[in-house]
């Protein structure tokens, strides 16, 4: 059995993007990269912790923001034992964003990953068929479609979904991971 390495500090990497964008997929391909390395490593995604964690949680701003302030929370209990966890949160809005890397900040170093995807694009790979449900009005305020998403204005990587394949944007991003273990 592998001993896992953990950071005395973890680290905490928050993947933003629209629906659709390639972020769980990109994250679950890093986290077991990192694991295989011996690594402790987590992905919190907003479906696992809306089923698990924050059932409730509702779709306004405020309850998006209410839902992120919640996982920022939970987020920081990981990073504070030395887990390095991947973040795969919509995360729409830049002041929310703002909220949630200054309450890690306090436990972690944070950085904040652009999973960038045209609409367009999401739209057409529509993984859960959310967006066909959006586009009927079946579902309210959902992002891009009857809610804004406001791009990161300011962010750590970019990783282009559109342009990139799945491996460029998993290499990019264990890379990036790395370089900053390595500067710990």
């Amino acid at each position: 059995m592998i001993k896992m390495k953990c950071l005395d500090k973890g680290l905490v990497f928050w993947l933003t993007g629209l629906s659709g964008s390639g972020k769980t997929t990109i994250g679950n391909l890093v986290k077991e990269r990192l694991r295989k390395e011996g690594y402790k490593a987590e992905i919190i995604d907003g479906d696992w912790f809306r089923q698990n964690i924050d059932q409730n949680a509702g779709y306004t701003k405020e309850e998006r923001r209410k839902h992120l302030i919640r996982v920022a929370n939970f987020v920081k209990i990981l990073a504070r034992n030395g887990v390095i966890t991947i973040c795969s949160f919509v995360s729409p809005y830049e002041d929310v964003r703002n909220e949630v890397k200054n309450i890690i900040k306090s436990e972690a170093d944070f950085y904040l990953i652009y999973v960038k995807c045209d609409l367009e694009e999401c739209i057409k790979r529509d993984p859960k068929g959310l967006y066909k449900k959006a586009l009927k009005g079946e579902i309210k305020n959902f992002t891009g479609i009857d809610d804004p998403y406001e791009e990161p204005k300011e962010y750590d990587l970019l990783l282009d979904t559109v342009n990139n394949s799945i491996e460029e944007n998993v290499n990019k991003l264990y890379e990036f991971i790395n370089k900053k273990i390595n500067e710990k």
